[in-house]
Order: C-alpha cells, then sequence, then structure tokens
C-alpha cells in the first residue's frame, strides 16, 4: 500500500486564542509564529494524513473585562466551552482567592457566578443530550479540593439556578483535574455515566435517576475507580465523539495512557457490583514514545490515534498498533512564548487545535481510518480488518492471508473457503493448481463449491464449468469410499451400514444436484453419472430435469411399480406417460396401478387404457382374485358417468366371461344415460353384445338384448328355450302394439300346448288355465288351432261356455251403445233447428264499437262489405251475444289488426276469394239474364263460413282477443312517421328572433 501524505498545511483562518497558563485575564489577537511537520520516520509502517496550520487573527475581537475592576495580578486558570460554542465557564485567580464566570454568546461582559466563589473548577462535564442555546440544563463542576458540584445556568436568569454538592473524595485528597458525562434513555428514566480523574485515579459513576440520586447511592456501595500511580503536570480525560455519542475514551496519567471502548447499553457487573460500560480497555506505555524522560504535557484524542504534546512536538499514535505514525514539529520563534501549552479538540468537527500563549494552530486529519484494515490485518485481527475495507482489492489481501495461513497449517478446507473469496490477487487457476499439487481433491471440492457462491449470474459459462467440474469431484470421491471398502469394487454398494461418510457424501452430492439443476449442462451430466456407474443419481437428476420417462423407466425395470406410480402422479407429468407406461405397471402391480388411475379420476381418458387393461385381461387370474380391471371399469362407469362405447363394450365382455350371470344381467337393465335429455340409454353396442353372449352362450343376457333392440318376437323364441317364465315376461313388456302382443302370447300358447302334448288330461287342463294369465288377450278360439285333432270336448267345455258369455255380453253392451248414438243424433238435430230460428232485436240507435256509427246505416252511406248481401239498403253487421255490434268490414279490419300474421293473411285470402266469386257469379247472371244462375252456391257459403268462424267465433270486446291486445305498443311501428312529426325540436343556436311589429 502506497503511504499516505505527509503533514501539509491546510486552507483555514478563523480567529480565536484561548488563554493559557499565566496568560493575562484578556484574550487578544497576537503575532503569527510558523508550523513545520516532519516527515514520518521511515520504518513507520502507516502514516495518518495530519496538517497543521496558524489560525491568523485577521480581526481582532473585542476584550472580555474579567477583573470586575479589581487591583492586582488576574490569571485565567481554565476556560470551559460547550460543544455548540453557545455557553462558556471560565475561572480566575486574582489575589482574593478564585472566581468563577459565566459567559453566554449574546452577552456583551460576563457574569459572575457568586455560589462558586472561592472554589477552583478544574473540569466542567456538560450534558450533550440536554443542553440547549437557552441554558445550560445540568452540568457537572470538579474542583480542586476534590468536590463534585451539579448547577444550571439560564440565559434569561443571568445566574445561577443552583448549585448542589454531588460527591466528595475523602479516601484520596487530590483535586478533580477532567470530567465526562454522558446519558442515555431507559425507560422512562435517564441513565448518567460520568467519568472523573485526579492525578493517579480514574473515578466512574452509573445510575437511574437525578445526579443527585445518583451519587447519593455511592454512600452505600464502592466507588468503581482505576489507579494508575505516577506523577504528570496535567492529566486529561477525554471522549471521542461520533454522531453525537462518546464511543471510547482516554486519560493522560502518569503511567501511561488508559483507554477503552464505551458501551453505554451494557449492563456488565464488575466484582465490586459496580456496572461497568468499559469494554476492550488497552494501555499505552510511554516507554514506546522513545524518550522515557518526557512525558507528554497534554493529549487529543481522535477515531483511531493519539495526538500528544511532548515538548515542540505533536506525536500521532495508532491507538490500535501502538505505534507512532506521525510527528510535527510547531515552529514558534517568538522570543516571548513559552512553547505549545495544550491540545484540545472540537467534537461536532472532529478538528485539533494546540495553542501556546499568544497563538492558536489548527491540526485537521483526513480520513484516517483508510489504512486501519492493514493495521487490524498485522494484528491477525481479520473479522475486523474485513470491517474496515474499502475495496475488493483490500478484502482480497486479508483473504489472502487468513488463506495462505489456513493452507500452510495444512488446514486445506478452511483454506478453500478464503481462497474461494479472492476475486482479484490470485487467479482461479492458480488457487486450482495449489490444491492440486497437494492431492488435496477434497479441499479442491470445496473450493470450488465456494467459488459457486461468490458468483453472480451473469457469469453463466463460468458457473456451468465450475458446477459440472464439482460433479465430477463428487463422484471420483464416492468411487473412492466405495474402493475402501472390500465389496464395494464388485457390487458397487456399500456393505457397512456404519460408513456414514459414504452416505453423507451421496447426500450432499444429491443436495448439489438439486442446487445446481439449472446450471448443469443435461446430455453431460447424464453421461459422467452413466460413466461411473450412478444408476440412481442418475435417475435422481433425471427427475430434477423432468426427465420422468428415464424415472419411470428405471423403477419399472427394478420391479418398484409403487415409486414409478408416484412419479406418475406428480402434477407436472403428462398423462401421455401414464398412458405409455400402463401395461407394463399394470402387469407389475395391478392393484396399486388401478388405485393410481382411481385417484386420478377424470384426468385419464380410460378408452386410452383400454390396451393396457386388454394385456391384463388376457393373462390368467384366480378365481378369488379381484379383478382390478373390472374395478376400474365399474369406476369409470358408475362414478364418473363414462360414455365411451370402448369401456362398455370391454365391461360388458368381461362380464359375459364370467361363470355368474348376474353382474351382467345387472349391467343390461341399467340406464346409464337415463338423466340426460334426449340421450341413449345404453353406450355399449347391442350388436356387439348380443354376438358375445351368444358364443358365451349366456342366453338370459341374450334376450335382455333382444328385447331392448326391440326384436320380441326374437326375444320370446329364445326365451321359451330357456325359461317359461322368462318369456311371459318379454312378452307382456309390448304395450303399444296389441296385435304384437297377442302373436306373443300366441307364440307362448302354442309352446305351452306343444309341450304338454301326449300328456294326460290334467296337463290339457293347465293348458287351458294358461288363459287366465294373458289378462284376456287370447280366447279359447285362439289356441283351439294347437290342441290335437282327437281332444274330447268335455275337456274345452267350461272354457267355450264361458267365451260364449264374453260374446254374449260384448252384444249387449254394442246394442246399448247403438241406442245412445241415435239418441244423440236426434238431440243435434232438433239443436240445428232450433239454431236457425234463433234472432236477436237491435235498437235502430245502436253504433258499430269500431266506427261508432250506427249500425241501421244506409248502404249508400257505407260500402257493402266484400262478399256480404246487402240487408234492403243496411250494409252487413255482425251482432254477438254479449250485445256488441259491429259493421262487417269494420269487424274484418279490426280483427286483422290485432290478430297474428298469419291469421291476418287469412282472413284476407278469404275475402279475397269471396270478391273473386261473387264478381264472377255477378258476370255469369248479367250474361244469362233472368235466368237460373250457372254456379253453384255451395262454395261460397262454404268460403263464408270460414270466414265467419275467423273473425266471429268471439266478441273482439269480450274474448280472447281483448286480452291479447294489452301486449300490444300504443304506437304501432307504421305509425313512426307521425310520431316524428310530433316531436319538438329546438331551435339552432345561431336563430335569433327578432321583434316584430305590425301597424294596422
Amino acid at each position: 500500500m502506497a503511504p499516505s501524505p505527509p503533514w501539509r498545511p491546510a486552507a483555514t483562518s478563523s480567529s480565536s486564542a484561548p488563554p493559557g497558563d499565566g496568560s493575562s485575564a484578556t484574550i487578544s489577537p497576537s503575532r503569527t509564529p510558523r508550523a513545520s511537520p516532519i516527515p514520518c520516520p521511515p520504518h513507520s509502517p502507516l502514516r495518518m494524513p495530519v496538517s497543521a496550520q496558524l489560525i491568523i487573527n485577521a480581526t481582532p475581537p473585542p476584550d472580555l473585562d474579567l477583573g470586575l475592576g479589581r487591583s492586582g495580578e488576574h490569571s485565567v486558570h481554565r476556560v470551559f466551552l460547550d460543544p455548540g460554542g453557545k455557553h462558556c465557564v471560565v475561572t480566575v485567580i486574582h489575589p482574593g482567592g478564585a472566581e468563577t464566570y459565566y459567559h453566554h454568546a449574546r452577552w456583551p461582559r460576563p457574569k459572575p457566578l457568586a455560589r462558586l466563589r472561592g472554589l477552583l473548577v478544574n473540569a466542567v462535564a456538560w450534558n450533550r443530550q440536554s443542553i440547549t442555546e437557552a441554558s445550560t440544563k445540568e452540568i457537572i463542576l470538579g474542583t480542586e479540593t476534590g468536590q463534585l458540584f451539579e448547577m444550571a445556568v439560564d440565559e434569561a436568569d443571568k445566574k445561577e439556578k443552583y448549585v448542589k454538592l454531588l460527591f466528595e473524595l475523602t479516601e484520596l485528597h487530590e483535586g478533580i483535574k477532567d470530567l465526562q458525562m454522558e446519558t442515555t434513555v431507559v425507560g422512562n428514566a435517564t441513565r448518567y455515566y460520568v467519568m472523573a480523574v485526579t492525578p493517579t485515579r480514574l473515578y466512574s459513576f452509573t445510575g437511574i435517576g437525578s445526579l443527585e440520586t445518583v451519587f447519593a447511592s455511592y454512600a452505600d456501595r464502592a466507588i468503581h475507580f482505576m489507579e494508575l500511580p505516577g506523577e504528570i503536570p496535567n492529566s486529561e480525560l477525554h471522549f471521542f465523539i461520533k454522531q453525537r455519542r462518546a464511543k471510547h475514551f482516554g486519560w493522560l496519567s502518569g503511567a501511561g495512557i488508559y483507554y477503552g471502548e464505551l458501551n453505554f447499553g451494557a449492563q456488565h457487573s464488575s466484582t465490586s457490583g459496580d456496572e461497568n460500560f468499559v469494554e476492550n480497555k488497552g494501555f499505552f506505555d510511554y516507554s514506546k514514545l522513545g524518550d522515557s524522560s518526557m512525558k507528554p504535557a497534554s493529549f487529543a484524542l481522535s477515531e483511531f490515534h493519539f495526538l500528544l504534546l511532548i515538548g515542540d512536538k505533536i506525536k500521532v499514535v495508532n491507538r490500535i498498533s501502538q505505534k507512532i505514525v506521525e510527528e510535527i514539529v510547531v515552529d514558534n520563534t517568538a522570543e516571548s512564548s513559552k512553547g505549545i501549552i495544550g491540545l484540545c479538540s472540537d467534537a461536532s468537527t472532529g478538528v485539533f487545535y494546540a495553542f501556546d500563549d499568544s497563538s492558536i494552530f489548527q491540526v485537521s486529519t483526513s480520513d484516517e481510518g483508510r489504512d486501519m484494515w492493514q493495521v487490524y490485518l498485522d494484528m491477525k485481527a481479520y473479522a475486523v480488518a474485513l470491517s474496515h475495507c474499502r475495496n475488493a482489492f483490500q478484502r482480497d489481501q486479508v483473504y489472502l492471508v487468513q488463506a495462505d495461513a489456513a493452507f500452510a497449517a495444512k488446514e486445506y478446507y478452511i483454506a478453500a473457503s478464503f481462497y474461494a473469496k479472492m476475486n482479484y490477487i490470485l487467479s482461479f487457476e492458480e488457487i486450482s493448481l495449489k490444491f492440486i499439487s497437494v492431492g488435496e481433491q477434497d479441499a479442491l471440492r470445496t473450493f470450488l463449491l465456494r467459488r459457486l457462491d461468490n458468483l453472480t449470474k451473469n457469469d453463466k459459462m463460468q458457473i456451468t464449468m465450475i458446477s459440472t467440474w464439482a460433479t465430477e469431484l463428487y463422484l471420483d470421491k464416492i468411487n473412492r469410499l466405495l474402493l475402501e471398502d472390500d465389496t464395494g469394487a464388485t457390487t458397487n454398494t456399500v456393505t457397512d451400514s456404519h460408513s456414514s461418510a459414504y452416505r453423507s457424501v451421496v447426500n450432499e452430492f444429491r443436495a448439489f444436484l438439486s442446487d445446481s439443476k439449472d446450471v448443469l449442462d443435461e446430455a453431460t451430466t447424464m453421461i459422467l453419472l452413466e460413466s461411473y456407474g450412478r444408476v440412481d443419481e442418475l435417475v435422481y437428476f433425471a427427475g430434477l430435469k423432468e426427465q420422468y420417462e428415464i424415472v419411470v423407466h428405471h423403477y419399472i425395470q427394478q420391479g418398484e411399480a409403487r415409486k414409478a406410480l408416484e412419479v406418475l402422479q406428480r402434477p407436472n407429468v403428462t398423462v401421455d406417460l401414464v398412458y405409455k407406461f400402463a401395461p407394463d405397471l399394470i402387469m407389475l402391480d395391478a392393484y396399486e396401478t388401478v388405485e393410481s388411475w382411481m385417484i386420478a379420476r377424470s384426468k385419464l381418458n380410460p378408452g386410452k387404457l383400454i390396451p393396457a387393461m386388454m394385456r391384463y385381461v388376457s393373462e390368467p387370474h384366480a378365481k378369488n382374485e379381484t379383478h382390478e380391471v373390472i374395478k376400474y371399469l365399474e369406476f369409470c362407469v358408475k362414478d364418473l358417468n363414462n360414455e365411451d362405447p370402448g369401456v362398455h363394450n370391454l365391461l360388458l365382455s368381461l362380464y359375459s366371461k364370467k361363470e355368474d350371470e348376474s353382474q351382467l344381467l345387472q349391467f343390461l337393465d341399467t340406464k346409464f344415460g337415463s338423466g340426460q335429455a334426449n340421450g341413449p340409454e345404453f353406450f355399449y353396442e347391442p350388436q356387439y353384445a348380443l354376438r358375445l353372449c351368444l358364443q358365451e352362450k349366456r342366453m338370459r343376457a341374450c334376450v335382455r338384448i333382444y328385447s331392448m333392440m326391440s326384436m320380441h318376437e326374437e326375444a320370446v323364441a329364445l326365451a321359451l328355450r330357456v325359461d317359461l317364465e322368462l318369456a311371459k315376461a318379454e312378452a307382456d313388456k309390448v304395450e303399444d302394439d296389441e296385435e304384437l302382443r297377442k302373436k306373443l302370447w300366441l307364440k307362448v300358447a302354442k309352446h305351452v300346448i306343444e309341450q304338454e302334448k301326449g300328456v294326460k288330461r290334467e296337463n290339457i287342463k293347465k293348458a287351458i288355465e294358461f288363459l287366465s294369465e294373458t289378462n284376456n288377450l287370447l280366447k279359447i278360439e285362439d289356441i283351439l288351432p294347437f290342441f290335437p285333432d282327437f281332444v274330447l270336448i268335455d275337456d274345452f267345455k267350461e272354457e267355450i261356455c264361458k267365451s260364449l258369455k264374453d260374446y254374449n255380453s260384448q252384444i249387449e253392451q254394442l246394442k246399448q251403445e247403438m241406442d245412445d248414438a241415435t239418441r244423440g243424433a236426434d238431440n243435434i238435430r232438433s239443436d240445428i233447428g232450433a239454431l236457425a230460428q234463433r234472432y236477436t232485436v237491435i235498437d235502430r240507435e245502436e253504433e258499430c264499437g269500431v266506427c261508432r256509427r250506427k249500425i241501421l246505416t244506409v248502404g249508400g252511406l257505407h260500402q257493402v262489405g266484400r262478399s256480404y248481401t246487402s240487408v234492403g239498403h243496411m250494409a252487413p253487421f255482425y251482432v254477438f251475444p254479449c250485445g256488441h255490434a259491429f259493421h262487417a268490414n269494420c269487424l274484418i279490419g279490426h280483427v286483422t289488426r290485432c290478430t297474428s300474421q298469419v291469421q291476418a293473411e287469412r282472413i284476407l285470402n278469404l275475402q279475397k276469394q269471396l270478391s273473386l266469386m261473387d264478381g264472377k257469379a255477378a258476370k255469369d247472371n248479367g250474361g244469362i239474364g233472368n235466368g237460373e244462375p250457372i254456379m253453384s252456391t255451395t262454395s261460397v257459403d262454404k268460403l263464408r263460413s270460414q270466414l265467419d268462424d275467423a273473425v266471429a267465433s268471439e266478441c273482439p270486446f269480450c274474448g280472447d282477443l281483448m286480452i291479447k291486445e294489452i301486449s300490444m305498443p300504443f304506437i304501432l311501428p307504421e305509425e313512426s312517421a307521425e310520431k316524428a312529426s310530433w316531436e319538438i325540436k329546438p331551435q339552432p343556436a345561431a336563430q335569433k328572433i327578432l321583434p316584430m311589429t305590425m301597424s294596422i
């Protein structure tokens, strides 16, 4: 690393001159001395960039009179300024004793603090968290007599609000030389941390509550202090402040500098029972400065360094390494100057000052922590060194030191982890060769895996190459473990159940494959796994890459049907693989295969599984064995409501091969499609089912199939060969065709009679009793031709008599019906005659219900309707029993408007035909003269009757036509033009209406 630049002048100037020992009571500008830096010794490993510059008094401030008119010598003992620069406390020594003044930045002159008169104040601790511009809040004062006081001053009061004695050193009478205070909030209370130093001791106080309560508690408990004997002109205590919080402290004592970190949130207890907030304590011996005879006159504390004032030099010491990193000599040529008096710092800006009795020098730092990583690295504090690294190159140096140390100690796994974090100093090839040279394949694998963790997604090629190399190293490690076992070389297995190393590596390798499946080249990796004979890992990797066909094929070869089915049941596996491996799986384990199919439910198409099921069916099975294919087909048909004819045909064929015909008959009787509208009752092919049942000699099933196909004659004929009762049931199924039903029963009767032929007369009687089962469908005369020619009449006597009685009753019933029909015809004729004489009376003022004109209107005033004959001079009209009357034309027009379009066209068509016939008849009659009309009036009357039925079947105001008018719109579509004419249109915007006056 390049050394930091030496001390160099800064470019800042301001006006201030703090007084020192022996200075006068007024602060005034002084002359300008020079400050010259000296370089760091050549052997120094690090340098801190520091610059020192004299602050020139360009515009002297006005003098502050601290003597208040007293005569004699007055000297300023100490000046204390708060971190914000608003409050100042000054202690002045005069012949009459000590006087303490308070000055605010806004005041023209300071005010004495009367309650502190006579007390020589050596130190002031400001409460940085509470202080405001208007008030100091609580501050702690330390005196030469070893007392601690609490005081508060408000700008408005211009005097101290109170002064309280907090504590007094009684064990060792020494003056308080310096004070520091810090506060934290604990819940709703405040915890105080106070540190005070004397020439030989460092006291620490802490507690919750007010300052008075905290110090009062030490009356009952021991005081925590650190004692370092030795003499020093001025004992100092400094806090390093960062982000308004003290981070660490330093105490300038006679023996050396005692320092440590501050943790105000810690609750660690010391042996004395006191709560200790100091951590990582250290001690700097003055002997490390090179000249043991001289002790620092003053010092300042930065984040990582001590600034020590020794004579006319300022030495900068690294707090961590305790080595001198810089020196500066303040060249002061003034004859009256007594040299640099002390050092001080500004916590808010991080600037340090050196001052003499007449000048102030500014000492500023620049990035003092930039080389701290090297300091911690030299101390082998690697974690802290990494936290101070600014760039990747610095981190690589820390990793390199750690890695080389572990490699030298043969801790190759640790070295591999650190080497993997490096990016710049050593190349990937160099590091790999280091492990290969010592034969550490396992460490090399670790290096590769850790290197993968540090690569980004953009390094795709490197990730793939390194992952492939790591795969090969894993396989080599597994093979080496196998070779260590005697049987492993031939069986490729580990017989030792305690070989946890082998199992651990295999599990680790599988986890690696799972993590790297997206970056490994599929073909290359499978070739590697196959070449090393790792079949299980090949299958595992194939599953990761979703090459399920390879996985399932492997499990089938191993006879592990359940594992193969588990793979096929995964959501991302296509159903095509299920169909492909179904034949092998059902032969390997039919039960598990069918169960997996049933779990899949409607995701599978049973029709595509038929080849697999046919292969299973072709193999012999035990009689008491559950037929898995039948179970699955029943599940598809009954639970899934499958309609595939192939599935139904296969199930029917399997039922037909069973000795028990009950399942087959039940299947044939079940109407699977009955729940569908206009759907078939069954989905199997009846011709195929019939052929199959005939082949397997399942006659009852054949009868059912014939019946379903409406081949009732064949069904009855076949049923007669099987069971007479079955034939009777089939014959009775025909209900809508009486002739066919009778024909079927005659077949049954013929079979019964022929079956009883040649037997005793009792059997013939049983055949005759068969007639009662036909529900009077068959008579004795229907079955007589089936009996033998030589049969005694006595055997049929009762049945013939019964038949004759039935005929007589039917004849009587027919006679009664004929008489009833005759009487009905007579009644109808009398009603027709009465209708011809029916009439009604119309008032001469009666109006038409449509046109509101009088019904009895003279024909000339109202045109005679088409095909209607006017009554005298009156127009034709209709009168309804309800009393409403209408002109014929008005009624026809009203009905055609309100009825449907089809009915209206029919009415108009009838009216047109009547008009044409009337016109033709009039023409013919006109040509003949007074002779008889040639044309017959029969067709005209028929058309007029149809027209009357169409328009006058009911009153249009009292019948259904009036009810239908409710749904008609008020404005008809053909009236849209008239509707539009009534719309009020707005006037154009540009049109103006001008007034017009007319004079007559």
